[in-house]
C-alpha cells in the first residue's frame, strides 16, 4: 500500500517485514527516552500503533523536544525486536528511523486528559476537546461500528428491495409529539421553517406518489431534553415505508435484516429468530410493568390484589397490588434493602416483600400480615424455599410501573434469572388509540395520529355517538423493542381521508383543521392512495446496544452535552445584529422567573 507520506500504516509491519526501509506516520502517542542515548516512541495512527528505537543524536533531539500527540514523519529500518510486545499487533518489530519530518506539531505541553484514558475523564472537558477524545482507539472504535453498522442497514434494505430517497430538511412546522426547531426565512418576513422531527409526512406522500418501497437514514430533529438513550437536537433512524403492506409485512423485513447484523456486529453474537415475539401492549403492562419488556429476564408480574385483599395491611387496602416472585433467591437482607430504595427512586413507589425460607415459612419484610394466610399465598403463587417476593401497590398503571422496575432490578441482581449476553427481540403491538392527557384532561392521540385504527371507520363513528369508549380502541400501531430499550415506533398508515377525518375529530379537530395542518397529505390522499405500512428504527439507539453502552453520546461523532450544547463549537451562540434584521428578527429581554 502507497500513501502520501508513508508506505505502511502503523498496524500493517510484521516479522517478514524485517530489513525494509518504510516511511511510517502518525501521533506521537508517548516518548521515553533511555539514559539520553536513544528514545522509544509509539507512533499512532487510524490503523494501531508502532514502536519505533530513535538512536540518531539529531534525531533524538528533534524527537525529545516535540511534545505528545505531535504528528510525524519517518523513514527508517523495520527490525525485529529484543522485547517482543504480544499486546501490539506490531510487537515483533520495530523501526529504526534515519530521517524525521514534523508535519504538525502539538503546541501544547500538558493535554486536557490523557488519549488512551479519555473515557475516565470529565464528560464536559470530553465534549469540548471531542477531537482528541476520538483520537482514542477505544472512542473511535464505536464510530467505526456506527459506519460498518449504517453499511449493513443500507446495503441489507437494498437486498429487500428498497429505494433510497432523500426527504427535506426544511419543511413546514407539524404537530409530530415534540418541539420543532424553527428556522427564519428570510424571504419571508415572519414566516418560518422547520427541521423534521421525522420523515413521517414525506414518506407517506411517497406512497401516494406511487413508489412501493422506500428508505433512507434520516436525520430527524427534536428540541428535547437528553436522557441515556436519547441524544438532545438530533438523531438518524432507518426510516423505512411499504405499500400495499400489512403490519406483518414490515416485521418480516425487519425480523430478516436486522438479526445478521446485530449476530455480526454486537458485542454478543447471539440475536432472536425470526419471528419475534408479538406481545399486545396491554399483556406488556399487565405481565412485564412495562411496554419495552427485556425478555432476557425470566421474571414476571402477577396480580395478587385480591389474594392480599383484607390482608391488614395498610398500603394495600383499596389498591391494586402486583407481585415478582423470585426463585433461587440467595441475596442478602442489605441488597433486599437496596432492592427496594433503588425501585423506589426510579419509580416513585415504595416497594414490600417477603420471601420462603429453608423450612418453607413466610418470613421478612411484611411477613406478619400474612401467617393467617400462608397456605393460601403460598400455593396461589407457587412458591417454593427460598423464594423472594416483591410487591408493588397504588393505582393499576402505578403498581405496573413499579413491577416492571423491579423486574429490571432484579434482573441485574438474580444472574441465574437473566440471560445478559444476547439479544431479545419482541414487538409490542394493540397500542390505545387515544388517552386521557396529563394536562389537558381530555382525550388526545396516544402515540401517533397516523395510525390506522383496528376497526377501521366503523370503530371510530361508534366511539364519536357514544357505543364505543374510545378509550378501548386500539391501533395498527407497533414498536421493536430489543433487551428493554425501545429501537423504533410504527404503524399501519391510515391512508383514508374519510378515517383521518373522523379519528381526528374525536380529538375535537374539524376537517377544516386536519386540512390545515396536513395539506399536502390530505390532499394526495384525496387523489387514491394505497395503504401503506411503515417503521423507523433508531440507528444511534441501535449502535448503542451493539456497542454494549448505556450513553448514546459514546457512539455519536460530535455528541452535545445534556443541556443541548455544543461545546466544542460553543453553539448554540450569539449571532451578529446584522444577521438578526436581515431575518427581521427582533430580540426580547427574558423575563426572570418567579422569585429571582
Amino acid at each position: 500500500m502507497t500513501m502520501q507520506n508513508r508506505t505502511h500504516t502503523c498496524n500493517e509491519l510484521r516479522l517478514a517485514d524485517a530489513g525494509k526501509h518504510v516511511r511510517l506516520s502518525g501521533w506521537m502517542e508517548n516518548v521515553r527516552e533511555v539514559g539520553g542515548s536513544l528514545a522509544f516512541v509509539v507512533l499512532r495512527d487510524y490503523y494501531g500503533t508502532t514502536q519505533l528505537v530513535v538512536e540518531d543524536p539529531k534525531l533524538l533531539e528533534t524527537v525529545t523536544a516535540l511534545n505528545k500527540e505531535s504528528v510525524i514523519s519517518v523513514t527508517g529500518t523495520v527490525r525485529e525486536r529484543d522485547n517482543k510486545n504480544p499486546r501490539m499487533a506490531t510487537g515483533d518489530i520495530e523501526v529504526v528511523p534515519d530521517s524525521l519530518e514534523v508535519l504538525g506539531k502539538c503546541r501544547y505541553n500538558a493535554l486536557p486528559f490523557q488519549i488512551n484514558r479519555s473515557r475516565e475523564a470529565d464528560e464536559s472537558l470530553r465534549l469540548k476537546y471531542r477531537y482528541l477524545d476520538l483520537r482514542n482507539p477505544e472512542v473511535k472504535e464505536r464510530i467505526i461500528l456506527r459506519s460498518r453498522v449504517v453499511a449493513a442497514l443500507r446495503a441489507a434494505m437494498i437486498e429487500e428491495g428498497f429505494l433510497e430517497i432523500t426527504t427535506p430538511i426544511l419543511t413546514a412546522s407539524s404537530p409530530e409529539g415534540a418541539r420543532d426547531y424553527l428556522v427564519p426565512a428570510r424571504k419571508h418576513p415572519g414566516k418560518f421553517y422547520a427541521l423534521p422531527q421525522a420523515p413521517q409526512q414525506f414518506k407517506q406522500l411517497l406512497m401516494a406518489s406511487g413508489f412501493d418501497r422506500y428508505f433512507q437514514i434520516a436525520p430527524c430533529f427534536r428540541d428535547e431534553d437528553a436522557r441515556g438513550d436519547r441524544s438532545p437536537g438530533e438523531f438518524y433512524q432507518l426510516d423505512m415505508e411499504m405499500a400495499f403492506a400489512s403490519q406483518e409485512d414490515v416485521f418480516a423485513v425487519l425480523e430478516k435484516v436486522l438479526p445478521p447484523i446485530f449476530a455480526k456486529f454486537g458485542t454478543w453474537h447471539r440475536a432472536s429468530e425470526a419471528p419475534f415475539r408479538r406481545i399486545p401492549y396491554r399483556e406488556a403492562m399487565e405481565t412485564y410493568g412495562s411496554d419495552k419488556p427485556d425478555l432476557r429476564i425470566d421474571l414476571t408480574a402477577q396480580d395478587v390484589t385480591n389474594l392480599m385483599e383484607g390482608c391488614g395491611f395498610g398500603p394495600f387496602e383499596g389498591q391494586r397490588v402486583k407481585a415478582v416472585k423470585v426463585t433461587d433467591f440467595t441475596g442478602t437482607r442489605k441488597q433486599i434493602d437496596k432492592l427496594c430504595a433503588d425501585t423506589e427512586v426510579i419509580s416513585g413507589n415504595k416497594v414490600y416483600w417477603f420471601k420462603v425460607d429453608e423450612k418453607g415459612e413466610i418470613a421478612g419484610g411484611i411477613a406478619k400480615f400474612l401467617q393467617d394466610r400462608k397456605e393460601q399465598v403460598i400455593n396461589a403463587l407457587g412458591l417454593e424455599k427460598n423464594t423472594l417476593v416483591a410487591l408493588s401497590a397504588g393505582k393499576n398503571l402505578a403498581a405496573q410501573k413499579t413491577a416492571g422496575v423491579l423486574i429490571r432490578q432484579l434482573g441485574a441482581l438474580c444472574p441465574n434469572h437473566m440471560d445478559a449476553e444476547k439479544y431479545e427481540f419482541c414487538w409490542i403491538v394493540d397500542f390505545p388509540m387515544y388517552e386521557i392527557g396529563e394536562e389537558s384532561g381530555e382525550l388526545e392521540f396516544c402515540h401517533n395520529p397516523f395510525s390506522m385504527p383496528n376497526g377501521g371507520l366503523e370503530v371510530l363513528r361508534q366511539a364519536r355517538c357514544g357505543q364505543v369508549d374510545p378509550l378501548t380502541i386500539t391501533a395498527y400501531q407497533y414498536d421493536l423493542v430489543c433487551n428493554g430499550v425501545e429501537l423504533s415506533s410504527g404503524a399501519v398508515r391510515n391512508h383514508d381521508p374519510e378515517i383521518m377525518v373522523e379519528a381526528f375529530s374525536l380529538v375535537r379537530l374539524g376537517e377544516e383543521d386536519v386540512k390545515a395542518k396536513f395539506p399536502a397529505m390530505y390532499n394526495a390522499f384525496c387523489y387514491g392512495a394505497p395503504p401503506h405500512a411503515g417503521i423507523a428504527p433508531g440507528v444511534d439507539r441501535m449502535v448503542m446496544l451493539l456497542a454494549g453502552t448505556e450513553s448514546i453520546r459514546e457512539v455519536i461523532p460530535f455528541p452535545m452535552n445534556k443541556n443541548a450544547q455544543d461545546l466544542m463549537m460553543d453553539a448554540p451562540g450569539e449571532v451578529d445584529p446584522r444577521q438578526l434584521e436581515e431575518l427581521h428578527i427582533a430580540l426580547v429581554p427574558v423575563k426572570p422567573a418567579d422569585g429571582e
